[in-house]
């Protein structure tokens, strides 16, 4: 063994007292823990968090709160944990709200920054009582500490343990403990907030009594003013357009402020907002000389990538990026500046993209939570039937992309719920209709008819049904497991007899009483083709008389249009795709667009393209479900996806969709996935795990071992490492 010189020890004890022990000795006193963090009840602070965000909305001035339930957290929360203690243990007790603490049963009355709690077997009970904010609880010792495998109940005298199952006498399944990454005692959950970084405007211009400012792309954020003075009014015109900014009359949101001549020099508006532009207009006795604005955003890495050999799809794929990372905040919203809320179709997007890009689970978890809400159920989430069912959707794709089973057993109850509140709405044939309460939204689409039983509702409620098999398995619930099975199966084969009509080719929209409409439309068809729900000679028929039909209406929002480019996909059509790509996405581009909105039509001339809802600012320019090329890049161009939960088996199918090369990263659990492909040569850098590269080739393919053959030009090479695999071929 080689000796360290006497030197090079002295260096490094000089650096552990003067760099590391300081930094040690901070974490102590700040209240640092490496196992420690903060817990609630399941659920309870993603729901009361939702609700301090979600009703931040304001239309010009007036507060606008949601159109559905709000929930609250239990006000009365214990907690428990079993102790065994090899030596004596000093234990900091913290909570968000009132404690009482016991010890084997015992009330304990002294300080609970000290409670000694001897070697041995133990029994440590802590009650929480908050009425306005999540009751929360952090403790600390050397061996005893707050974490996921404590028991909780809300004093409904059952308890949910670490399996996510309560130990009480009816055997209700509940979630387990909640938490996050609240991991200092310091970092309050009800204190938590986006984080924030200064940004100037590109472009100041004088307009009228104050200034028109450019901040150059789309963003979010709090106005800042600078050397404001005097007393008075001051009124300030937000607008993701410089139309809208300049339109005081009509912009979607504006604040108005009233000084009296105390206020800083430097006064920072306390209200977040979406925007571009911005109309500061003081009003006599007021006077400031310039305007910036703190940037607000959640703090996520771009683990995924996308490049090419054609700039405007690099473009695009930035362009989605950015929107994402705008709309991920708190929660996955719908769009920064209207609406700010959950949106359960929007989320589940959402939820996709993010696997391509950030593949950050704690997100679609909180949002998976908040979207739910609490027993008992009512209503469908976002009151939108078709919502329940990608509420179902999501956790399905959840599980595949993360292969997280903690958390199909901490969900499990409440899908079991929300599932059973919708199976005792069915109709007598089985089948989903909107009664009275009910939104049955599909899409923003003029003219299209959602009265009697939808063939569209149908097969998202299937696929629910497929999932709840799944989750209950899971769960070990085997009954069920069968019963949503054969409930999937049943209802799959009434889609595909009852709907499917041969005359034309294609699945029927819609039956009212027991008869068969002549309408088709687009929705059923391309969720069929992406489900694998249909043989592929209807996937040809489906290709030919709907998807590439242009007598069927068409689909105008990038909401559906990202299913719909996904069917094409799926059924191989990549370079008719990416036309549509650079013609949709490429279009909102050609406008200006800095993000990408909720719809866009290209018959639509000027400021037609930014009205909505009967309103001539109401579209918003920023929306989640327009950042989908995201996905379809990552799945169907550099072709990643997962085919067994948590990328436990995975397949890799580069399709160059016409382009000359393209390259990326799409990350996982395990690691990112990298891929190159050109037209001579694909290279891949895998993970751990059995993995798939599955390529087309003109000739026989080299460079590495074990290539097979599988038929029809297609071979297969198995990624069972890290390593980088390189590929000589001859594309399409």
């Amino acid at each position: 063994m080689q000796k360290i010189p006497y030197q090079n020890k002295l260096y490094a004890f000089i650096v552990l007292v003067f760099l590391v022990l300081p930094t040690f000795l901070k974490a102590q006193h700040d209240g640092a823990h490496p196992k420690a963090t903060w817990i609630w009840y399941p659920g309870d602070y993603e729901i009361w968090l939702s609700n301090q965000m979600q009703a931040k909305r304001t239309e010009r001035g007036a507060f606008f709160p949601p159109l559905w339930r709000y929930y609250s957290p239990y006000p009365l929360v214990t907690f428990r944990k079993k102790l065994s203690l090899k030596q004596d243990d000093v234990v900091q007790i913290h909570t968000e709200g009132q404690a009482k603490i016991q010890l084997d049963g015992k009330l304990y009355y002294g300080d609970p920054l000290n409670l000694v709690i001897p070697a041995g077997e133990h029994t440590l009970t802590i009650k929480v009582y908050n009425q306005q904010k999540t009751p929360s609880l952090y403790v600390q010792g050397n061996q005893v500490h707050s974490d996921g495998t404590w028991e909780v109940t809300y004093e409904d005298k059952e308890w949910i343990d670490a399996s996510g199952r309560t130990s009480g006498e009816s055997g209700t399944k509940w979630d387990r403990v909640g938490y996050w990454n609240f991991n200092n005692k310091q970092e309050l959950p009800s204190e938590f907030q986006l984080e924030t970084k200064p940004k100037k405007a590109i472009q100041i211009m004088p307009y009228k009594k104050g200034y028109l400012v450019d901040f150059g792309e789309e963003t979010f954020g709090f106005i800042k003013l600078h050397s404001l003075k005097g007393s008075g009014n001051l009124n300030v015109y937000y607008g993701e357009s410089e139309e809208e900014a300049r339109s005081e009359e009509f912009c979607e949101t504006l604040d108005r402020l009233k000084f009296d001549g105390t206020q800083p020099d430097e006064f920072l508006i306390d209200q977040s907002r979406a925007f571009r532009y911005v109309n500061v207009q003081p009003e006599s006795g007021i006077t400031l000389d310039s305007v910036s604005m703190l940037y607000e955003y959640l703090p996520l890495e771009y683990k995924g990538a996308f490049s090419s050999s054609d700039e405007l799809l690099n473009e695009i794929w930035n362009i989605s990026a950015y929107t994402m990372h705008l709309t991920s905040r708190e929660f996955f919203i719908d769009g920064i500046k209207r609406d700010r809320w959950i949106w359960s179709g929007d989320a589940y997007q959402s939820y996709l993209m993010n696997y391509y890009l950030f593949n950050d689970n704690p997100s679609v978890k909180r949002t998976t939570y908040a979207l739910r809400g609490k027993e008992p159920v009512n209503s469908h989430i976002n009151t939108i039937m078709d919502y329940s069912f990608y509420w179902f959707m999501g956790i399905y794709d959840y599980y595949l992309f993360s292969g997280d089973v903690d958390f199909i057993k901490q969900i499990y109850p409440r899908m079991e719920s929300l599932m059973e509140f919708c199976l005792q709405r069915v109709n007598e044939n089985g089948m989903m209709e909107g009664l009275p309460g009910d939104w049955v939204f599909i899409d923003w689409a003029d003219g299209l008819t959602k009265e009697g039983e939808l063939s569209f509702e149908q097969i998202l409620f299937a696929r629910s049904l497929e999932t709840m098999a799944i989750c209950a398995a899971i769960n070990k619930d085997d009954e069920a497991s069968n019963r949503y099975r054969s409930l999937a199966e049943d209802l799959k084969q009434k889609i595909l007899t009852q709907f499917w009509s041969e005359q034309q080719k294609a699945f029927i929209h819609n039956r009212i009483d027991g008869e068969l409409t002549n309408e088709v439309t687009r929705y059923t068809n391309m969720f069929a083709v992406f489900f694998n729900y249909v043989s592929k000679e209807k996937e040809s028929q489906i290709l030919q008389h709907v998807l590439l039909n242009d007598q069927v209406k068409q689909i105008t929002t990038p909401y559906m249009r990202f299913y719909e480019l996904e069917a094409l996909c799926a059924l191989g059509e990549q370079e008719y795709v990416l036309d549509e790509i650079r013609d949709y996405w490429g279009g909102m581009l050609a406008l200006g667009a800095t993000s990408f909105w909720e719809k866009y039509d290209p018959t639509e001339k000027g400021v037609e393209q930014l009205a909505m809802y009967g309103r001539p600012f109401g579209k918003s320019l920023c929306h989640a479900w327009g950042a989908s090329p995201i996905y379809l890049f990552g799945r169907y161009y550099l072709g990643v996806q997962p085919t067994d939960p948590g990328f436990a088996t995975y397949e890799i199918k580069p399709n160059l969709g016409g382009l000359r090369w393209i390259k990326g990263k799409v990350p996982t659990p395990k690691g990112s996935i990298s891929v190159y492909a050109d037209r001579k040569q694909i290279k891949i850098r895998g993970i751990s795990g059995d993995g798939k590269l599955r390529f087309k080739s003109r000739n026989k393919p080299s460079g590495v071992e074990g290539i097979k053959f599988l038929g029809d030009h297609t071979y297969e090479v198995a990624i069972q490492s890290s390593k980088e695999y390189m590929i000589n071929y001859r594309a399409f």
